[in-house]
């Protein structure tokens, strides 16, 4: 079996929409567990409110725009 490689993530080299999503994981109390277990290690509800608040966020850029 092959294992998969596990990269670490650099925090200061995300494209701003990861940036948004890990935010978003930090308020929520999630950070900790998505930089240690990897983001599979969420359940579908957590991560369906990490989905919806980065499109709450989109849109009301697009409003201030």
């Amino acid at each position: 079996m092959s294992q998969k490689k596990e990269k670490k993530i650099n925090l200061n080299e995300l494209t701003q929409e990861e940036k948004v999503k890990y935010e978003i994981a930090e308020e929520l109390g999630l950070l900790d567990r998505v930089l240690n277990e990897g983001w599979k290690s969420l359940s579908s509800k957590e991560t369906g409110r990490i989905g919806g608040l980065v499109n709450r966020r989109r849109r009301e850029k697009k409003e201030v725009e």
